[in-house]
């Protein structure tokens, strides 16, 4: 199913890496009456960077008269508010569907990006995708309320890295051994390293493997020749 509202396009165009401001909304010269966006492919889910919109189909109070086609004056000016007034509009459309739970996870994503939780969280965040910046934002949040820092991790190594498995070992010192499960790469190892950042304790230390899972007697997907990794 296609795009049909200047919502649901501003939130795919998010999903796609393009920001709000470089899309150019146009009122549309030939829109069908029953659809908010005129597309030529009505299951398009790409986001053109000028995207033509009929403004009559939820907004007609706002922009009746504005575009008749008797009026050839100033129109260089009111198609640059038409794409102001559309923004403003696509926001309050974003904006009506949250609650206090989700203004307060983009406040926390806006504390990452200026950098208030610390250079590497804000270098690394990026390397994320919409939904996972969201999950790290909701834990953080969670992390404030609840003190539950193992948890989180957990639940935040799982939920980046599939295959992955944590150890504590408390008994002997506050030590955690973190199966990571794929190859070491640039980017992995960034990520685990915003995870850590946010979410590990100050009085734990880590130990990280990456695709060689260290020895387990009787478990003997961990004992294989040649892929034993060392504690």
């Amino acid at each position: 199913m296609g795009l049909n509202y200047i919502w649901d396009l501003i939130i795919r165009g998010q999903e796609l890496g393009i920001a709000k401001k470089d899309i150019h909304f146009l009122p549309a010269k030939v829109y069908s009456p029953y659809m908010e966006l005129s597309q030529e492919d009505l299951n398009a889910m790409t986001v053109e960077r000028d995207v033509e919109v009929n403004p009559y189909y939820r907004f007609y109070d706002i922009f009746n008269g504005m575009f008749d086609i008797n009026n050839t004056e100033d129109i260089e000016l009111r198609s640059t508010l038409f794409d102001i007034l559309i923004h403003f509009l696509a926001d309050i459309d974003l904006m009506q569907g949250m609650n206090k739970r989700e203004y307060y996870i983009r406040f926390v994503l806006k504390d990452i990006r200026d950098g208030l939780l610390g250079k590497l969280v804000q270098e690394h965040i990026s390397l994320f995708d919409r939904e996972e910046q969201e999950t790290i934002a909701a834990n953080v949040l969670r992390l404030y309320d609840t003190g539950e820092a193992l948890h989180l991790l957990r639940c935040m190594v799982s939920r980046i890295f599939q295959y992955s498995t944590i150890y504590a070992n408390s008994e002997e010192k506050d030590e955690l051994l973190l199966y990571i499960g794929q190859r070491e790469n640039e980017t992995a190892v960034k990520k685990l390293q915003l995870i850590m950042e946010l979410f590990l304790p100050i009085r734990y230390r880590a130990e990280v493997y990456w695709s060689d899972h260290f020895g387990i007697i009787d478990e003997d997907s961990t004992m294989i020749q040649d892929h034993i990794a060392l504690y």
